[in-house]
């Protein structure tokens, strides 16, 4: 089984919500997913672009299990006036297709953005068939610079949803943007938004390399590394 590790190397176990606190991480080897068979449903936040394609790889290898439930949910959000749209990138980040989840997903990098999500969603019931996939778009529900963040929560608490897994985008620290309160904001603010205001266990996901495994953060451990 593979094993999360801290900077320090101690290896980590996140309870994934299955039949107990959803915020619950103990120390130990691999990635728990408790004893209960309580059908969970897990989000999964879908985006054209390799952040996403790794929260994906990372949810369907180690998070969900038979008997879950999964939706897929994009915010359109507009594009500030006069900026160009984003090019999807087409591998998992660090390059490479790397696992048979990230090849199929590889693919969405060329879609035209209404299919990114079908090939997404395709992705889901080929590695667990048995699973009921929900694709959804959701228009955002406040405006502002965390209006993506609160819309995703509002959806998470309106449906129940126990895990809650989004790519984590990492923003060059070069721009020099701080809070309020003085932080660097070199990180991924929705990601972080959820992390901290979540109900439910939020996992973000970074992929570190193509055979580097997974850099992992929740409200309780932060840049855990889940070995490939």
């Amino acid at each position: 089984m593979h094993a999360a590790k801290s900077a320090g190397g101690m290896a980590l176990q996140i309870d994934l919500g299955h039949g107990g606190n959803a915020n619950n991480a103990n120390v130990g080897s691999g990635i728990g997913r408790g004893g209960s068979s309580k059908k969970r449903l897990v989000m999964i936040i879908a985006d054209p672009g390799r952040e996403s394609t790794a929260a994906m790889e990372w949810a369907l290898s180690h998070a969900v299990v038979e008997g879950d439930d999964i939706l897929l949910l994009h915010v359109n959000m507009p594009l500030p006036s006069g900026a160009p749209a984003p090019a999807p990138s087409r591998t998992g980040s660090g390059g490479g297709g790397g696992s048979p989840i990230a090849v199929l997903l590889g693919g969405s990098g060329g879609a035209a953005d209404g299919e990114f999500m079908e090939t997404m969603r395709a992705a889901c019931r080929a590695r667990h068939p048995r699973a009921r996939v929900h694709a959804e778009r959701v228009e955002p529900a406040t405006e502002g610079r965390e209006a993506k963040a609160q819309t995703i929560l509002a959806e998470s608490q309106r449906r129940g949803v126990e895990l809650l897994v989004i790519g984590h985008r990492r923003i060059s620290s070069f721009l020099g943007l701080r809070s309020a309160s003085g932080s660097s904001r070199g990180h991924d603010s929705t990601a972080e938004f959820l992390i901290e205001h979540s109900k439910c266990l939020c996992v973000s996901v970074q992929k570190k390399g193509q055979n580097a495994g997974f850099l992992l953060n929740t409200k309780t451990h932060k840049n855990f590394w889940l070995l490939a």
